[in-house]
């Protein structure tokens, strides 16, 4: 494969919220604790040594054990669960929706941003073992999201009538859809029909993908987890002061002109049970959970909390917080969204004394298959044009390669330059013929503008066939307009070349935070 990296910048894809945190600009360095370089762990591990009790490692192993019982793993994977025991171990750690048949592109992209990571600092810090993590989004109930992948431009959709959180969801309504996908999706199939739920069918394929690499999958939806967590739900849930914490940071970075992604509550929990998340609110007298008819006084819901911990499943805002928790976490890696919202969160980490992960952004990639790239090279652009919209890149190709003068810049300066003699001679006259004409020369300078754009779309007719080559380019790479990775499934290469993911992890540096472009010869 061939690779280039082009600036975030130049892509026109991102925030500025997101590129200034890229850049390291000053303003946004308060919001976190150390930026994510290699140099820079090693402080980041002696600190989480120090913070992380040997109770929680033994609980984690202990549950990554028990769900790991059914499936058969590489001996890296049952090494580097056992090794968590291992104050010397650490991992880096990445989560997603529990998207069907992995969703977007950028699902792979994640996990092998963060074996990467591990390697590398594996290589500077040899003393230390570092664990690939993939927290699964078990607990989330937002279905529309993860039920719809595309796949060779088509939208393959699971069909399910449960409600609750997704990784509980039963997988036997999963035969139809496997029958309807083209190509060769026996990884799926097995993973699908094999697996009871759906938290089960995304570790199995996870571990058939990046066993090999080490990856452990953990699924928090955990009762002997949640248990680590009670006094956050007990001080979030009873207390409501967490909210203000996060809503403190957020309204410092609204003052500095950041548009913030998330919004804490006064309770930041759902109750958790059979086909239900809903969220706990307090009421006058009791404590309700909205869109069902459960009510708990005070005293109920404490005992829950002490007895059945599982039934509290933590909002955005306090997920983060129970992932540092549970887990002897260095970074996170994540997307555009994660890594700006991460940045509300350092008050709440520092309330409860837990040290705040490196933000890493996941790479970020462009694929270019051969057919795609023949008929690039016939457009004469380069990769980088095609970050630029369709107009934009219409009008650029045909200025450039147009045999006609399409600009009536020069008559533009000069009528300009006319009417403002106009204006001083009828001024000299009568002061208030200046604005008439004015108004005039306005007039005359928005028809030339409109006759300028007509000979660009006249332009642009003599060369259709060509701009027809451009778009399906465009249209190739961009899929609705949007970036490759956040539509297309790694299917539509790994299908074709079952080296993809090999291609991935050999092309990506973790700690090189661009846009990889790859090409196949």
């Amino acid at each position: 494969m061939q690779h280039k990296l082009l600036p975030f910048r130049e892509t026109h894809a991102f925030s500025d919220f997101f590129l200034d945190y890229i850049e390291q600009k000053d303003s946004l360095k308060p919001f976190y604790h150390r930026f994510p370089l290699v140099e820079n762990f090693k402080a980041q591990i002696e600190e989480k040594k120090k913070s992380f009790p040997r109770h929680n490692r033994e609980v984690l192993v202990q549950t990554l054990q028990k769900q790991y019982k059914a499936l058969t793993v590489s001996e890296t994977v049952r090494t580097n669960i056992d090794s968590l025991i291992d104050e010397k171990t650490f991992t880096v750690t990445t989560g997603h929706q529990l998207n069907i048949f992995t969703g977007p592109l950028y699902f792979i992209y994640k996990i092998v941003t963060v074996v990467n990571a591990c390697k590398e600092l594996k290589k500077t810090h040899p003393g230390y073992n570092f664990v690939p993590m993939y927290w699964m989004a078990s607990e989330d109930h937002d279905y529309e999201e993860i039920k719809s992948f595309r796949l060779y431009g088509k939208k393959y959709t699971w069909t399910t009538e449960e409600k609750g959180a997704v990784g509980r969801f039963s997988t036997k309504s999963f035969d139809a859809l496997l029958n309807e996908i083209p190509g060769d999706t026996s990884l799926f199939k097995e993973a699908y029909l094999k697996n009871k739920t759906l938290a089960d069918a995304v570790r199995h394929y996870v571990n058939s993908l990046f066993g090999k690499e080490g990856v452990v999958v953990i699924d928090a939806d955990d009762r002997e987890l949640k248990k680590i967590f009670t006094p956050v739900i007990r001080e979030d849930v009873f207390e409501s002061s967490l909210a203000s914490k996060v809503e403190s940071t957020t309204r410092q970075l609204q003052s500095l002109g950041y548009h913030t992604q998330v919004h804490a509550r006064d309770i930041n929990f759902f109750y958790l049970d059979h086909q239900l998340r809903g969220r706990i609110e307090k009421k006058e007298k009791d404590f309700a959970v909205v869109d069902s008819k459960l009510h708990f006084s005070k005293a109920e819901l404490e005992t829950l909390a002490e007895t059945e911990p599982e039934r509290f499943s933590p909002n955005v805002i306090l997920r983060p917080l129970y992932q540092e928790i549970i887990l002897p976490n260095l970074a996170y890696v994540g997307g555009p969204s994660e890594v700006v919202y991460w940045l509300q969160l350092k008050e709440l980490f520092g309330h409860f004394h837990i040290p705040f992960p490196m933000l890493m952004p996941r790479n970020f990639a462009l694929v270019i298959d051969p057919p795609t790239q023949r008929k690039l090279d016939k457009t004469g652009l380069e990769v980088s044009d095609f970050f630029e919209t369709k107009n934009f890149i219409f009008n650029h190709w045909t200025i450039k390669n147009t045999h006609h003068d399409l600009s009536l810049g020069t008559e533009i300066h000069a009528m300009l330059q006319l009417f403002e003699r106009i204006k001083q001679r009828a001024a000299a006259i009568d002061p208030t013929l200046a604005p008439h004409t004015g108004a005039k020369a306005k007039k005359t300078l928005d028809s030339l503008n409109v006759i300028e754009k007509k000979l660009l779309k006249a332009e642009k007719r003599n060369h259709t066939d060509k701009l027809r080559q451009i778009e399906a380019v465009k249209d190739a790479l961009f899929p609705g307009g949007s970036l490759q990775e956040r539509t297309d499934n790694f299917l539509n290469f790994y299908q074709q070349d079952p080296a993809f993911i090999d291609h991935l992890l050999t092309s990506f540096d973790a700690f090189d935070f661009r846009m990889n472009v790859l090409t196949y010869a």
